[in-house]
């Protein structure tokens, strides 16, 4: 029998539904994804951590668990909302339902919610802390709970999901060194098939350690949280500009131009989804994209240091992707590897390698 569970928000709000998986729980920076499609990646996208992700599509778990999609070994999130989770999928390369899978990881998952009420609130109020818990005991402490749920860790949450390890993979001409912020395995996929050899670096790894590697570029990886948390790789990165071509995905999008001497902010709810509309202002092409950010770079704080639009979101006007008037730099907000979502800008890898 499935437990009654409740998602209560800092600000109050309180949504009731039935918990599955984990009965313990769980608490974070509670957001929402429109992705269609793509839950297994969501789960393993390491930018997730310390969040509980509302998917706005009404039917998850459909088509079950493949772990061949994974973009991570550990599930990083805290937790799902959905509306209705399906519990006998249907596909050919399902090995689990979503359910059964929750239960071995150990996530909660609160369903029979209204999807649509809550992501209204969130689209109005902005992301809040929550918690799913099984009862309700007392509102003010739960809220209070909620609020702490939404601060990260001491030094962020990439220090908490990047490698502690240096790894290699590929054996291909080019030799990119990947600074590892919470990398999707889609992403060094996508090097690999292009010839690269990828060397990957924990996020604090040092300028000095970098170029002993003789890398022909460098890239900067997704990654969960404020990109002023991993002011050490900022540092790591202007050290590196005029020494190596450079591509920032993401966090490393952000990142990049920190390291530029522009500036970021926090958005009030953020994109995530698969279909994101972005202009390539240099082409006049419009492409849909996949995106996990809750942070963007101030297009005002652009022109003082060189660097220009290269990308504009179509929804909201802001800043996609970035270059400079004379550094080898590219980067972009959104995830031209998919993974899930369209494979539209998937070129951008090939611009990439161009520049090494």
């Amino acid at each position: 029998m499935r437990q009654k569970g409740y998602l209560v928000l800092e600000n109050g709000a309180l949504f009731e539904g039935l918990m599955l998986g984990s009965s313990n729980g769980a608490g974070g920076e509670v957001v929402f994804n429109t992705a269609v499609v793509g839950y297994e990646q969501v789960m393993s996208d390491p930018s997730y951590a310390g969040q509980i992700v509302v998917m706005t599509y009404p039917l998850i778990g459909n088509y079950g668990i493949n772990p061949a999609h994974m973009e991570s070994e550990v599930m990083w999130l805290r937790g799902l909302v959905v509306r209705e989770l399906c519990l006998e999928p249907e596909h050919y390369q399902s090995q689990m339902s979503l359910d059964q899978f929750l239960a071995d990881k150990g996530l909660v998952c609160l369903t029979e919610v209204d999807t649509r009420a809550l992501t209204r609130v969130l689209r109005t109020r902005g992301t809040m802390g929550g918690v799913i818990v099984p009862s309700l005991d007392d509102m003010d402490a739960l809220k209070e709970k909620a609020r702490r749920a939404a601060e990260p860790p001491p030094g962020g949450h990439v220090l908490k999901v990047t490698s502690r390890q240096v790894r290699r993979e590929g054996n291909g001409p080019k030799r990119v060194v990947l600074m590892d912020f919470g990398v999707k395995k889609s992403i060094t996929s996508a090097l690999v098939k292009r010839g690269c050899e990828v060397i990957t670096v924990p996020a604090d790894t040092d300028g000095d350690k970098i170029m002993e590697f003789a890398p022909h570029g460098l890239v900067l990886s997704n990654g969960p949280g404020d990109p002023r948390d991993c002011m050490y790789a900022v540092e790591t990165v202007k050290n590196l500009l005029e020494k190596v071509p450079i591509l920032g995905i993401c966090l490393g999008h952000q990142l990049l131009a920190l390291a530029l001497g522009a500036e970021t902010y926090k958005m009030r709810f953020g994109h995530r989804g698969g279909n994101h509309p972005v202009k390539d202002l240099h082409t006049g092409k419009v492409h849909i994209t996949s995106q996990n950010h809750g942070y963007a770079v101030d297009e005002t704080s652009l022109s003082r240091v060189g660097a220009y639009v290269s990308f504009r979101n179509l929804n909201d006007g802001t800043v996609e992707g970035l270059r400079h008037d004379e550094l080898p730099v590219l980067s972009v907000q959104f995830h031209p590897e998919a993974a899930p979502g369209p494979q539209d800008t998937e070129y951008l890898f090939d611009s990439f390698l161009n520049l090494m």
